[in-house]
Formats: structure tokens, C-alpha cells, sequence
């Protein structure tokens, strides 16, 4: 015999209201219905599934592995792990990491706020402590903290060396790969301004990386 209250929706269809919610941002009220059942119902499963979709951060990595770091803010209606950043909107940073031959998300840190800049949030969030040693590269913010960064000019200098220019010409290549990804990732409107209270916009962003990455695996 089932215990508690049964679900009003089969399981793929609470799947579908999930990613719908993601990728159209409509208040509950428009999600309920959309798909029929009341708005407490919709938050029920909102809340219960989100979760369960979330992306699982890799442990391991092969040696020559090289990944790419970079943070994105969400804009976040919950103030309580929220700041004011640079665009003066309330928002949660957070670190991304993927694979640079893949372009998979491998681990995305807890958000921290808003104001934070990448180099803190980086130590902070746990980003960098999912990856352990394994080689990554970054913008020049994360200078002192792991990744391998730009070369900077010398003081006194002018112009790098032209060897150190190529290898920065490489380096921004590279890296832009994550862009690239945060684009794609932020087509999910309620990366735009996340109204989820308390850890939701963490499973947002996990959910998010988990389907993006089923999109590029086919």
C-alpha cells in the first residue's frame, strides 16, 4: 500500500513540468495551468524533483584532462544568499566548471553572493576543491588561486614578449569555450532571474548543467 499523498501527474510528466518551469520561467500559477493541477501541487513537484535532477559533479579525472573555470551570476529573488553585484541586481555567483575537449559541465559550486569576486568565490563555493589537481585554466582573476592564467606584462614593460602573446592568443581560445557554454546554459530563463528560495537556485543551476550536458551527449 502507498504511503503519503500520490503524485497528480505521472512521473514524466512531473520530469516535463520541471524542465518546462526551467526553461520558460512561468509563475506557478501558468504552470498549473498548463498542466492541470493546482499551484501547490506545481511547487510540490518543482521542489521534490528539482533535486533529483541535479547534476552529479565527476570525482575523477583522467591525467590529461584540462578544464575550464568561470563564474556567472543569476540574478536571485531570495536576498538571504543573494548581494547587490556590479549590475546593482540581486544576484548568487556561480563557479562553472567543463571539460575543455567535451565542453561537459563537471562540477558547478555552491552560489555565493553576488558580490563576491571570481578569485573568492572560486575557494569558496567548492569548485575548486572538486577538482583537485587536475589542470585548469582561467581569466586572469583567479591569479594566486590554481589555474593557469594569462601572462601579464611586466612592470615597466610595455608588450609581452611575442611568445608569451601567442600563448595568450591560445589561452583566450580556449577558454572562451566556457562562454560559449553559459550562453547555451542561460537560454534556461530561470538562470535570468531565479525566483526558488533557499537552495533552488543551486538545483537550478545543477539541473540546468545536467541538461545540458544530455543535449551534447545526444
Amino acid at each position: 500500500m502507498r504511503k503519503g499523498r500520490s503524485w497528480s501527474l505521472p512521473l514524466a510528466d512531473r520530469v516535463l513540468l520541471v524542465a518546462a518551469y526551467g526553461r520558460t520561467h512561468l509563475s506557478l500559477r501558468q504552470l498549473a495551468a498548463l498542466f492541470g493541477v493546482s499551484k501547490s501541487a506545481a511547487d510540490r513537484i518543482i521542489v521534490h524533483l528539482g533535486p533529483a535532477l541535479a547534476l552529479q559533479q565527476r570525482k575523477r579525472f583522467r591525467k590529461d584532462t584540462v578544464l575550464i573555470v568561470d563564474g556567472t551570476p543569476v540574478p536571485t529573488r531570495d536576498h538571504t544568499s543573494a548581494e547587490q553585484s556590479r549590475n546593482h541586481r540581486y544576484s548568487t555567483s556561480h563557479q562553472v566548471v567543463i571539460d575543455a575537449d567535451t565542453r561537459l559541465v563537471v562540477a558547478a559550486g555552491r552560489p555565493v553572493p553576488g558580490n563576491r569576486n571570481d578569485c573568492r568565490a572560486w575557494e569558496l563555493s567548492g569548485a575548486k576543491d572538486a577538482v583537485g589537481k587536475t589542470t585548469v585554466i582561467a581569466v586572469g582573476g583567479y591569479r594566486g588561486t590554481g589555474p593557469v592564467i594569462p601572462h601579464r606584462r611586466e612592470k615597466g614593460r610595455t608588450e609581452l614578449p611575442a611568445w608569451k602573446e601567442e600563448h595568450n592568443t591560445s589561452h583566450r581560445t580556449v577558454r572562451a569555450r566556457v562562454e560559449h557554454v553559459f550562453a547555451r546554459m542561460k537560454g534556461w530563463k530561470i538562470l535570468r532571474g531565479c525566483r526558488l528560495k533557499g537552495d533552488g537556485v543551486h538545483h537550478a543551476m545543477l539541473g540546468i548543467a545536467r541538461l545540458h550536458n544530455l543535449v551534447l551527449a545526444g
